[in-house]
């Protein structure tokens, strides 16, 4: 399905666990596409709370391409998890394009939700649903 023509703030939105990656990886990489001059959501000043906020959830949806760093402690965020689902839904409803990176874990461990990254999943998707 084609994306309908839009008007996008950003070219990219990353999402990401930045205990992970945000040192050892993100900032290599927003690094580089600054030097591209492609423009990128960065969420420095982003308030956390337990579920996405409306700027977050707009970011996300004015962003062209969203580029999921998957990494061991990605799903256990429920934050994560919860932009991962918004992710999914503007891909649906916008036609909007989805890159997977796999930073340091095997990607059928993502795709079959297997090993230390299933067991993470269904533990934070457990906590989630207890609320």
């Amino acid at each position: 399905m084609a994306a309908p023509s839009r008007n996008w703030l950003y070219d990219v939105f990353p999402s990401f666990r930045g205990e992970d990656v945000r040192v050892a990886f993100l900032s290599h990489f927003l690094k580089e596409l600054d030097r591209k001059l492609i423009s990128a959501f960065k969420d420095n000043e982003i308030e956390r709370s337990g579920s996405i906020g409306p700027e977050l959830k707009n970011a996300i949806r004015d962003s062209r391409i969203a580029v999921v760093i998957f990494s061991t402690n990605y799903a256990s965020s429920s934050w994560c998890l919860n932009e991962l689902l918004e992710i999914v839904n503007c891909k649906e409803e916008f036609g909007q394009m989805v890159i997977p990176v796999f930073y340091g874990l095997d990607p059928t461990h993502v795709r079959k939700q297997t090993g230390y990254f299933g067991k993470v999943f269904e533990e934070t998707c457990l906590q989630s649903t207890e609320k």
